[in-house]
């Protein structure tokens, strides 16, 4: 199988990098288009008094967004220096999971790559992985760099 786009979501952690040098390598080869996305979700004010905390939402996000751009734009260097039709996108309110697969879906993406810390038993219960979650419910495949 040749895959012609490739979607890597990227965050603050080293795991995403483990996973955009691996992308790198395979669109390089491949001749590969690729998407590079970050999803800022609401978690950190779920289930809080909107009024009382409407002040730190607006600087959650504001800052959110800018480390997403600043990211991004960073990551997107390494592909264009390798010659790489790349392009980057932003997903706002929604889990990580569910917005991978909808950026996935929405560019046309035929393979994920991501970083996972491979954490197993009940480390992986209470923290949950948003890569298990893409990976059980994505249509297309998904690679996962294990760090």
């Amino acid at each position: 199988m040749t895959y012609r786009h490739i979607l890597v979501p990227v965050d603050e952690s080293p795991i995403s990098y483990a996973a955009v040098e691996q992308a790198l390598i395979l669109a390089k080869t491949l001749n590969c288009q690729v998407t590079i996305t970050s999803v800022i979700a609401v978690d950190p004010f779920v289930g809080v008094d909107f009024y009382k905390v409407a002040p730190a939402i607006t600087d959650y996000f504001m800052q959110a967004e800018q480390n997403a751009q600043l990211r991004l734009a960073d990551t997107k260097q390494s592909f264009i220096r390798d010659g790489i039709n790349v392009n980057t996108k932003v997903i706002r309110g929604i889990s990580p999971a569910e917005g991978i697969i909808h950026v996935a879906d929405e560019v046309g993406a035929d393979l994920i790559i991501m970083g996972s810390h491979g954490r197993t038993g009940f480390k992986k219960l209470i923290l949950g992985s948003v890569a298990q979650a893409v990976l059980t419910q994505s249509p297309i495949p998904v690679l996962i760099i294990k760090v």
